[in-house]
């Protein structure tokens, strides 16, 4: 087919790239007046992804790459990795702001060796801000920090935040040895807590499954299944458990968690059953918390939502002040260049001060957006 590029919906794309980019369709979802898709409010995306340059990871030093890990990356839109492009993007889709997060550098997360790990996310956070100064206003990037020394987990989240990045990104799934539960993390909660930076888990951090990925146990047929859904959840839900239950939300109160690409159905759910056990066994059980955990979710702790048709049913009357809206871009699942429609699907009902709340003010007001 014969394509021309003014005729694509992706900025800068090759006219055979549409055709080739792995992408899920959302073709199914109604079209909206274009008159009533020019009225909605722009959004703000809280998790949205950069393809880092391949020539990026040359920084750091020759003996240390070979600790880096090997991850191929399915076509991208250019605006992945060109801020300029993505600016174009963001116009067609309808979004103001997007909060970044790293492709290859969420790996690094699962790195074991300490120093590579470290170098690799400084070059990753100057790569990031300079991504960010493109157009401040629109990309709001979050520093990526090795939490094996904590002592220099605050110094480079401090670092990040001199050069305009915002909150702090710590794995999902932590080092066996250094579980969320402990007393390791405490200076960085303390530092993130003072200068009102969120932390944030995102989804295939850390020593889960997503170590495997790009290797031979990469698992298939059902098994891959059950990774997408059972344990990556597993492992949102526990890292939210231990954040809780460890008390790090009483010891630090102005502390902030963001779980990101997670969505959001499951929380109630879980949050109802936590709330039910921690006030059936607090009597006779040593507990570090005091509140009911839906109390300190309630305060403490946000969540993204992309495509998740039964937690959004539950915004009539749980998460207004706690959920937000994402678009994933450019990854597979990503609701670009029809987001507007497909917020539409998933919030149609609401009040607009409710949607106004999930689709843009949550993330001002977490992430003390310039807008």
């Amino acid at each position: 087919m014969d394509r021309s590029r003014s005729d694509s919906k992706f900025s800068g794309l090759e006219d055979m790239q549409p055709e080739v980019f792995n992408r899920r369709s959302l073709d199914d979802v109604a079209k909206l007046d274009p008159v009533y898709a020019a009225s909605m409010p722009r959004m703000i995306s809280t998790d949205s992804h950069v393809m880092e340059p391949d020539e990026l990871w040359l920084e750091v030093p020759a003996r240390l790459r070979g600790n880096l890990p090997s991850v191929k990356f399915a076509v991208q839109t250019p605006g992945a990795g060109d801020p300029v492009l993505r600016l174009k993007d963001q116009m067609i889709d309808g979004v103001e702001a997007e909060v970044l997060f790293p492709n290859y550098g969420m790996a690094i997360f699962g790195v074991d060796d300490v120093e590579t790990q470290e170098v690799a996310f400084r070059v990753y956070n100057d790569w990031i801000a300079s991504f960010c100064k493109t157009s401040p206003r629109n990309f709001y990037g979050i520093p990526c920090v090795s939490v094996y020394n904590i002592d220099n987990a605050v110094k480079e989240m401090q670092r990040g935040h001199l050069n305009g990045l915002r909150g702090v990104m710590v794995w999902q799934v932590p080092d066996p040895r250094l579980p969320f539960t402990s007393n390791h993390y405490e200076k960085l909660w303390a530092a993130a807590s003072e200068v009102g930076a969120p932390v944030t888990c995102h989804i295939l951090t850390g020593h889960s499954y997503a170590r495997a990925f790009g290797t031979a146990q990469k698992s298939r047929g059902m098994e891959r299944v059950r990774d997408a859904v059972n344990r990556k959840q597993n492992d949102t839900a526990n890292a939210l458990f231990d954040f809780i239950f460890s008390g790090a939300f009483d010891r630090h109160p102005n502390l902030k968690l963001l779980l990101s690409e997670s969505e959001v159905g499951w929380a109630p759910f879980l949050l109802q059953q936590w709330d039910y056990y921690f006030e059936r066994f607090r009597k006779t059980d040593p507990m570090a918390i005091k509140r009911r955990p839906s109390e300190i979710f309630a305060e403490h702790v946000y969540a993204t939502f992309l495509e998740d048709f039964v937690g959004t049913r539950s915004f009539s009357w749980w998460g207004e002040k706690n959920c937000m809206w994402s678009n994933d871009y450019p990854h597979f699942n990503m609701s670009f260049p029809n987001s507007r429609e497909n917020v539409e699907r998933h919030l149609n009902g609401l009040s607009q001060e409710r949607r106004l709340r999930l689709v843009r003010q949550n993330a001002i007001d977490l992430f003390k957006l310039d807008l």
